[in-house]
């Protein structure tokens, strides 16, 4: 006997009330088994995996990509083959099976087996637990498979060979490689990825690829107004005069609400410092030789990261919230040192927890890995709150200098400027130094001038001379 089931869009724990249905990974007639990525949504804060509550057939979709839905609203159907003692029985809430398993009542769980060295060999399991059932139909969490103990691998085709750039476009039935990020761009411009060749490895449609298709061919009304993204006049060419509308929602709405609150709520304060950064730029390229360093990417963004902290250490109010409700200014001990993003999605803002207790290796790595998570549309709500101070980077673009704007909650932010060559005096002599520009913006509540100035003069000073960050540090 099979019944029905719907799959009500979860809270996935971030207080948020609504998401965007970005991309389904399956569609009707589809299997679908206990905890298969079923579909990403984005909220306010992250691109979120939703996985499977049960195993069955998908019936019907109910909400559709672009689509922005409502916390417990249902957005699909899965036939469910009702058996005596089943899995499926267990899950009659999906929403309670969101929760990780410690806190659903269940059979007793079979504890996980110690770890053994890779070449060891595991032992044969009991006929109690040979018994019990394959899996549990728990979430353990948005984005996280099952454990080791009870994951069944997801059928997946197989990629294809190594594509040429004029790979034929992905047939009906299949559905075309592509990331998140270059999905929603190609909703948004309205572009179909199922008629596109792909040039990315194995055939992946990439963001040019999206790009070049939106240049030339005309959008029609009749399939872009209804997503929500996009909407233009019918026989409009993307890119070729016209209007084009963007819907402001999820992550760019919560980031533009968040500004103008900033913006209008902290007084700010910003304030600049040209510094000759030649020393750090010959300590980028010694650090880069050490073997503790391979296979990490290490650029002048890591020394200001590291002169930021330790200025941090140096005057720790600059690392504070104001609390206006309690009338207090929170100084707060440790450093979840931010770094602004710019994806696909808009500017995300996530941080390196505890910063300064990390060597400059870990620290390396750590700018690294939130810096492509965050580009790939992967960084969690726990990577993107809970910052304390901020940098942003506006060098990468070619600009020298800005005014930026602070974080919600935060009293400080940097700017990093491009570095570049320019004339310098040395020594009384004109000479040609590597220099760029620092800004500093601050809460005009919390920090006055002088300790604006006292930070904004200790980062220059460490990145003119690095041994400054060993002798301070």
């Amino acid at each position: 006997m099979t019944e029905l089931k719907e799959f009500k869009l979860p809270d996935v724990g971030e207080g948020l009330t609504e998401a965007d249905i970005v991309a389904w990974h399956v569609k009707p007639g589809d299997q679908v088994e206990v905890n298969q990525i079923i579909v990403e949504i984005e909220t306010a804060k992250a691109v979120v995996e939703l996985p499977s509550p049960w195993d069955g057939t998908v019936e019907k979709l109910l909400a559709a990509e672009g689509q922005t839905v409502d916390v417990g609203v249902p957005i699909i159907a899965v036939a469910v083959t009702a058996v005596a003692g089943s899995t499926a029985e267990k899950t009659d809430n999906p929403e309670r099976s969101w929760l990780p398993a410690t806190e659903i009542p269940a059979t007793p769980p079979v504890p996980a087996p110690p770890a053994v060295p890779p070449q060891a060999t595991e032992p044969q399991a009991s006929q109690a637990q040979a018994d019990a059932p394959k899996r549990q139909a728990v979430l353990v969490g948005y984005g996280v498979k099952e454990a080791a103990t009870t994951r069944r691998p997801r059928k997946v085709p197989a990629p294809a060979s190594a594509a040429p750039a004029s790979a034929a476009p992905a047939s009906a039935g299949a559905r075309a490689l592509a990331k998140p990020p270059v999905r929603r761009l190609a909703k948004d411009l309205g572009i179909s990825l199922a008629g596109l060749a792909g040039t990315g490895p194995a055939g992946s449609i990439t963001r040019d690829d999206v790009q070049r298709a939106a240049a030339g061919t005309p959008a029609r009304s009749d399939e872009i107004a209804g997503n929500g993204a996009r909407t233009v006049s019918a026989g409009t060419a993307a890119g070729r005069g016209g209007e084009e509308r963007i819907a402001v929602r999820g992550l760019r709405k919560t980031m533009a609400a968040a500004m103008v609150s900033s913006a209008f709520t902290a007084p700010h304060v910003t304030e600049f410092l040209q510094v000759d950064v030649t020393q750090t730029m010959a300590a980028v390229r010694r650090v880069r030789e050490l073997p503790e360093f391979a296979q990490v990417r290490v650029s002048p963004l890591l020394f200001v990261a590291r002169a930021l902290l330790v200025a941090v250490a140096r005057h720790p109010l600059i690392n504070s919230s104001w609390d206006a409700a309690a009338a207090e200014i929170v100084v707060k001990h440790y450093v979840n040192l931010g770094i602004a993003v710019a994806a696909d999605r808009g500017l995300l803002v996530p941080n390196v927890k505890n910063a300064g207790e990390l060597p400059l290796a870990e620290l390396a790595r750590a700018l690294q890995t939130v810096t492509e998570t965050s580009r790939a549309g992967k960084a969690s709500p726990a990577d993107l709150t809970g910052g304390t101070i901020t940098i942003t980077n506006v060098g990468v673009f070619g600009v020298d200098a800005g005014t930026p704007i602070l974080s919600p909650g935060e009293a400080a932010i940097l700017a990093f400027g491009q570095v570049r060559e320019v004339p310098w005096v040395v020594d009384g002599q004109l000479a040609v130094r590597q220099a760029c520009t620092l800004s500093l913006s601050f809460d005009h509540r919390i920090v006055d001038g002088e300790l604006g100035s006292a930070v904004l003069r200790d980062v220059g000073a460490m990145l003119e001379d690095p041994l400054r960050l060993l002798a301070w540090a």
